[in-house]
């Protein structure tokens, strides 16, 4: 197959590169040197950082980022002049702009999210629903506005779980958040407490109760005839605190009461975990994840009280981890997994051909997802990407067989090259082989370079193929990068993952060090000029591995970094999650050995430190109790606090910064003379 591409696409996308690399190229030429051109460029945010194409498929909708921490979202008309039009903007530091769909062709419904200061130091994760109208801009609220009287906070302002609810466009199906209020002297007004769903209408705001509220209902699911057929609820102690166990209902087709989907079984054999994520009505089935042969795979199971199921996808060395749902009803058309490369299997054969003909007109894109659907699939919006093509939004028609580039998604780096990433594997000292990547520089030949170590996040994730802005930053600066997926990371199986990365921290922290060692021995990395990185879990893995070895990496950059394991469990104790947290750290030996604030007095090498003030997942007092503990114990540290930032440092300004610094931080410590 061979597609058309439409002029007046590339065009926009052209005058969208040229116009972001103008707006970045003027400071950065006023910059005193090279790192600080390549902090700005790669610390800025995404241009587009969510995407959506309207019910015809004449429309997009793009959330791009804004100077500093602000977002806007600005609507491309494709039937007409095709420009750019930004509608609403957003500049709140504590809450981001963080999604947008369509809800009919003149109006969109967004989500924002933030972080509360819920007093006495806890944080309170928050978001609230509003719809817009793409022409006029008039912003109508969706979430239920809480009542004065209410006792709580509602943090739940809605998640959408259908669209075009009934055959029509504008209604929608909203998750719902109830408080109890009080009324007069005192007295409970109204008890409800819990997630609900209700029927709103995207342009008026009128509601309809669906589903009243369940107090310990944690996720409803909505088939694609927009009615709700599964509800999950979550199991609490005593103390009412989660579990980790959860009870799933079922609803049959044109019914109200709830029947509890268990004993399910596939040809014959027990199923004893099922999560469902999406129904289809036409076969009246739930959809989701089981665990085969200790990875994770796709399943489906009749909703007819029979319990009996079918194999969709297993895999026997990664687990199948995403199901690709397409469309406005959301309906599910394949799934995806990651070995060296991310892979997406098709259910339809229609879409299987067409994936193998996309990747035959986008060799070098070899990464293309679907994001957003007509109403009758006829338009599909496309991002194809790969380690070294930033990502590119295209639309693709059916019917005209055309392939139209509509904007890129780093606007600002098109123009550089990058360095390309390379699956490899590493014996650790036991001798098991640890997959990996390695990024060089561009144009490297790969020997006697300076080198980092960046261990992922999580550590219940893993690093995967393709474009990583920080790991560029670091090849464009001359350094050879590699990432390891240590045992403790996900998508490798319940035996890859074992106990976790904390409670067997020596395992996942020894094949860190040992990724640093082959990079040595391979001649890869000055064993002087060795550094490590890591942000979260990677932060605390950099941290750690000085307490291991504290002679094998001459510089340590942790960024949001875990501490101390007993922090970590105590930081949720005023959460629902407290119990949960708690049995993931565990508790022994391992928690003061694993604790890198406790041994500071071992760490030979420099340590740089960034942490963001309203951070949930990990509290800023972690950095800031490891930066005492090694002042305390007289040895080298810099650290670096971001007001109001979450985890993620999610604001241009910070991340450039942070960027020159750990630059300057790494030229110095490794002796490389700026």
């Amino acid at each position: 197959m061979k597609f058309a591409r439409n002029g007046s696409g590339t065009a926009l996308a052209a005058a969208m590169m040229t116009g972001a690399i103008a707006m970045l190229a003027a400071p950065a030429a006023a910059q005193e040197s090279d790192l600080e051109t390549a902090a700005a460029l790669f610390g800025v945010r995404e241009t587009v950082l969510d995407i959506s194409l309207s019910p015809s498929g004449t429309k997009v909708a793009f959330i791009g980022a804004g100077p500093e921490h602000a977002e806007g979202l600005n609507v491309i008309d494709l039937a007409g002049d095709a420009t750019i039009r930004p509608i609403l903007g957003n500049s709140e530091k504590i809450a981001d702009l963080d999604w947008c769909e369509w809800a009919s062709d003149a109006r969109l419904v967004c989500q924002v999210a933030g972080m509360a200061d819920g007093g006495d130091g806890m944080l309170i994760p928050f978001d609230r629903l509003f719809s817009i109208n793409v022409d006029s801009g008039e912003v109508t609220e969706l979430s239920k506005r809480q009542s004065a009287r209410a006792i709580g906070f509602a943090q739940q302002g809605g998640d959408v779980l259908a669209l075009d609810v009934g055959g029509e466009a504008g209604q929608i199906l909203v998750s719902r958040d109830y408080v109890p209020e009080r009324g007069g002297a005192g007295r409970i007004s109204s008890d409800a407490e819990g997630l609900g769903v209700d029927m709103i209408d995207a342009a008026s705001a009128r509601r309809k109760v669906l589903e009243s509220a369940d107090p310990a209902a944690q996720r409803f699911v909505a088939d694609e005839a927009g009615q709700v057929r599964i509800k999950v609820r979550a199991k609490y102690d005593r103390n009412g605190r989660l579990t980790g166990d959860y009870n799933y209902f079922y609803r049959a087709i044109g019914s109200w009461g709830w029947k509890t989907l268990d004993n399910l079984s596939i040809e014959g054999r027990e199923v004893p975990w099922f999560t469902p994520v999406s129904v289809n009505s036409t076969r009246n089935v739930a959809i989701g994840f089981i665990r085969k042969g200790g990875y994770d795979a796709i399943a489906e199971f009749a909703l007819d009280g029979s319990g009996t199921g079918a194999l969709l996808m297993a895999r026997e060395d990664v687990d199948v981890d995403t199901l690709i749902r397409i469309g406005r009803q959301r309906r599910v058309v394949g799934a995806s997994y990651a070995t060296e490369k991310r892979a997406i299997a098709y259910f339809s054969p229609e879409l299987a051909k067409l994936a193998e003909d996309l990747g035959k007109a986008l060799p070098d894109q070899p990464m293309i997802n679907i994001v957003g659907a007509s109403s009758n699939e006829q338009q599909l919006l496309l991002i194809a990407s790969s380690d070294t093509q930033l990502g590119m939004v295209y639309l693709f028609d059916k019917g005209k067989r055309t392939l139209e580039p509509i904007l890129p998604v780093r606007a600002e780096l098109a123009e550089r090259e990058m360095g390309r990433m390379q699956p490899v594997t590493y014996p650790a000292a036991d001798g098991t082989q640890i997959p990996a990547y390695l990024t060089l520089p561009p144009g490297s030949d790969g020997k006697n370079l300076p080198a980092i170590v960046m261990p992922h996040g999580g550590p219940s994730a893993r690093d995967e193929w393709g474009f990583d802005w920080l790991v560029q930053f670091f090849t464009a600066r001359g350094f050879a990068v590699l990432q390891p997926n240590y045992r403790g990371s996900s998508g490798y199986g319940a035996d890859w993952y074992g106990r976790n990365g904390f409670k067997a921290w020596d395992v996942a922290i020894g094949d860190v060090n040992d990724a640093g060692r082959w990079l040595v021995s391979e001649g890869v990395a000055r064993p002087d000029q060795l550094a490590i990185v890591g942000w979260s879990y990677g932060g605390y893995a950099a941290l750690q591995s000085q307490v291991l070895d504290p002679a094998l990496f001459k510089a340590v950059v942790g960024i949001a970094p875990v501490t101390d394991l007993a922090y970590l469990a105590e930081d949720k104790r005023g959460y629902t999650s407290f119990r949960l947290v708690r049995d993931f750290i565990g508790q022994g030996p391992h928690v003061d050995a694993g604790s890198p604030r406790r041994h500071a007095d071992q760490f030979a090498a420099p340590v740089a430190l960034f942490h963001g003030t309203r951070d949930l997942n990990v509290d800023v007092r972690h950095a800031r109790s490891m930066e005492k503990a090694l002042k305390d114990a007289g040895k080298p540290v810099i650290y670096h606090e971001y007001e109001d930032l979450q985890h993620g440092l999610g604001d241009s300004k910070a991340r450039t910064d942070m960027l020159a610094i750990i630059g300057r931080f790494l030229d110095e410590a490794l002796g490389r003379g700026g």
